[in-house]
């Protein structure tokens, strides 16, 4: 019998696969870095080298002559003495820091604002402190990539961080911080960690930030004012598998200060980016990786809203819910494309003038619920939007126990249901349209509980449950007018 060439093919596959299944149950246990590098532990250790050549060179310090330089204490830059400094690497050269705390920390003493009148005249021949060209690794569980503290101008740019708790780490009081074209992946911590730090103007841009499991970019508690996020790839920033999580590819936590009025948040941009991942990584449906991650998550509150923010052209996806904004006020989202929600795209709580406009809510491949939740929120206004191929006979988009609100041009098509509005009052719904709305969905439903809402040259079809009585205005068919008059 001659073989098969298909059934061959399928077995020399299988024997591969079970081959790498293999390799990976018998694989080395050891930290990643040491199988990369396997002398790690035998090269010397140069920290009390290198901390000598920066105190007796003006603070500058360029690696070069060998590959690696493993260090097991920080490398301390004194910004006081030193004035500005430059931390520069030839090609290829990688910084292993194989002790706790951060590889570089870089030191100053400004405690003014970023105004000229409040910088002492030494401060500025601390400015411009840069780090640039070279990849740091962490080998100790504790170990960070760079600190910077009171600094000016700090300028971190083509550098890589892997393999350590938190990639750079801001503390206490920085000014004017540009962090560009970096490589922040694979570390326990954060990506990018604004620590409870006073900062105002920080650039974070074309930037590769993935796989640190507490987070992206993270700002918690402090005071931080101007923070852009643009032109960067964002992804994976939570635990890589079913553990229940609040971390965020982007996050904004004050909730560590509720009763503090001077820690605050605003002036934000989050714009052109991809953020995405992870919850679809399992390959299941019935498994989630990361449920509660989020790709934007804005969690203020009540004492002092986040405030001030725009997230704009951004391509957003596969996050348990993919913005979460709560306690926020003055918030646009705009033009942003929103895809692969597992389960849920938007939910704004407890806020205030949050505009959504010009937003795709599209699961693409996927069957998911896909909703937009606006929750004890006020003055808001959704335009603008289209809906496609929410699997949810609760809403697509519900409105639930707000007033004020603007719903207007909004599409909606093949959605199991569309809006919903719940014990809400002063909504207006105006020319929106919902088409091929599942045979057992309602393309619109407002409650009893609901008072004032307007309805003004919207196309409904039949699909729509009104029970409440103070509701005024018409729906654009002949159809939509009889039922709206049931």
């Amino acid at each position: 019998m001659q073989p098969n060439p298909a059934l061959t093919i399928r077995f020399l596959c299988l024997t591969v696969a079970l081959s790498s299944a293999l390799t990976n149950l018998c694989a080395d246990d050891r930290p990643s870095v040491e199988l990369r590098i396997p002398q790690l532990k035998s090269l010397p250790d140069v920290t009390q080298t290198l901390q000598q050549q920066i105190d007796a060179g003006q603070g500058n310090l360029k690696l070069s002559g060998a590959e690696y330089f493993r260090i097991t204490q920080p490398l301390v830059f004194n910004l006081a003495a030193h004035g500005a400094v430059s931390v520069t690497a030839d090609e290829g050269v990688t910084l292993i820091m194989d002790g706790p705390g951060p590889a570089i920390r870089m030191v100053g003493t400004h405690n003014g604002t970023a105004s000229p009148k409040t910088f002492e005249p030494q401060t500025w021949n601390q400015r411009m402190p840069l780090v640039s060209g070279l990849e740091i690794l962490g080998a100790h569980p504790e170990a960070d990539g760079i600190e910077l503290q009171q600094t000016v101008e700090p300028t971190i740019r083509a550098v890589a961080v892997r393999e350590c708790r938190h990639g750079i780490h801001l503390v206490t009081r920085n000014r004017n911080v540009i962090i560009s074209d970096c490589h922040l992946y694979n570390n326990s911590g954060c990506g990018v960690f604004l620590d409870n730090v006073d900062l105002h103007q920080i650039n974070v841009s074309g930037c590769h930030i993935s796989y640190n499991r507490e987070g992206g970019v993270v700002v918690r508690d402090g005071n931080v004012r101007n923070l852009q996020v643009s032109g960067c790839d964002i992804e994976g920033n939570m635990p890589p598998d079913e553990t229940a999580t609040t971390a965020a590819n982007v996050l904004i936590d004050l909730t560590g200060s509720a009763d503090d009025r001077t820690h605050s948040v605003a002036e934000v941009s989050i714009t052109g980016c991809t953020i995405q991942h992870a919850a679809n990584y399992s390959g299941s449906e019935d498994k989630t990786v990361a449920p509660g991650g989020a790709n934007i998550r804005l969690a203020g509150k009540a004492l002092y809203p986040i405030d001030s923010v725009t997230i704009s052209g951004n391509v957003l996806s596969d996050t348990t819910t993919t913005i979460d904004l709560s306690h926020v006020l003055d918030v646009t989202v705009t033009a942003n494309s929103f895809f692969a929600p597992k389960p849920n795209n938007l939910r704004v709580r407890d806020s205030r003038r949050v505009v959504v406009t010009g937003n795709t809510f599209n699961p693409r491949q996927f069957v998911r619920p896909g909703i937009v939740l606006f929750q004890n929120s006020h003055d808001c206004v959704i335009s603008a939007c289209t809906f496609h191929a929410l699997a949810t006979e609760t809403g697509g988009l519900i409105i639930d126990g707000c007033s004020g609100m603007i719903l207007t041009a909004l599409n909606f098509s093949d959605c199991g249901s569309g809006i919903v509005i719940q014990n809400s009052t002063g909504v207006t719904i105006s020319n929106c349209r919902a088409t091929r709305t599942a045979d057992n969905g309602l393309s619109l439903n407002v409650d009893a509980e609901s008072t004032d809402v307007q309805l003004l040259g919207n196309s409904f079809g039949t699909q729509v449950r009104v029970s409440g009585s103070a509701v005024s205005g018409t729906n654009q068919s002949p159809a939509g007018r009889e039922a709206l008059q049931q």
